[in-house]
């Protein structure tokens, strides 16, 4: 459904883009962020499922920073190889894609931009909205975002955690509530990845409750 395209950040660097488009004007556009494994198969899907929602979606390869073409899948093996791409790519930079990415959505005049990410692509999901501001941020189980706790974000913004998530302390969670009351955080019968249904972690009813949500969220804020 989709296509590659070349974007490029404010630093010079240039980094791939997978675009997918409604089959009609678009209701807005979503900025689709990566997991550590990559623009992976799993990943545009999801991009290409906002697509037949009526939304224009760009999804960019961050780790283009440290290795181009990454993709891995969910073993053990492919796990460390992005936990180990991740530590090569800079918060910083990659924030600069992420404003790349949202500048080439309003470029097309596809109408209000929301973000949405999962696992470190749902703490980029975060920083997308405290350091470039879009209309709208979706963050799924976002391990990071408590360690940026003390930003403030310039849009509206949901989270969704699974409450038997190793990687998440649930103490982190309640941190974010308290500092961030506004913010609509729900909590899932689920582990990690509960939205993937590459992976073990799938929780079918969870992740169609959080999309539910979701949807909701962005015909609120984006169209």
């Amino acid at each position: 459904m989709g296509e590659f395209i070349t974007l490029t950040a404010a630093d010079g660097h240039k980094f791939d883009c997978y675009k997918a488009d409604p089959a009609g004007a678009p209701k807005g556009g979503l900025v689709v962020i990566q997991e550590i494994f990559g623009v992976n198969s799993h990943v545009r899907e999801v991009a290409d499922g906002f697509a037949k929602d009526g939304y224009a979606v760009l999804a960019p390869a961050l780790f283009d920073r440290a290795e181009k073409n990454f993709e891995v899948g969910y073993k053990p093996e492919d796990i460390a190889k992005g936990r180990d791409t991740r530590a090569k790519v800079p918060w910083d930079d990659a924030v600069k894609d992420v404003a790349a990415t949202v500048a080439a959505l309003k470029a097309a005049k596809v109408g209000k931009i929301g973000s949405v990410g999962y696992c470190w692509g749902g703490s980029m999901s975060w920083l997308a909205a405290t350091r470039v501001g879009v209309d709208a941020s979706v963050c799924y189980y976002g391990g990071q975002i408590a360690m940026y706790n003390g930003e403030t974000p310039k849009n509206p913004v949901m989270m969704h955690f699974g409450e038997n998530d190793h990687g998440i302390p649930m103490a982190d969670v309640e941190k974010i509530r308290a500092a961030h009351p506004d913010a609509e955080v729900f909590l899932y019968p689920a582990g990690h990845g509960f939205n993937c249904d590459h992976r073990g972690d799938f929780h079918p009813d969870s992740a169609k409750q959080a999309r539910s949500r979701t949807l909701a969220f962005f015909a609120k804020h984006v169209g």
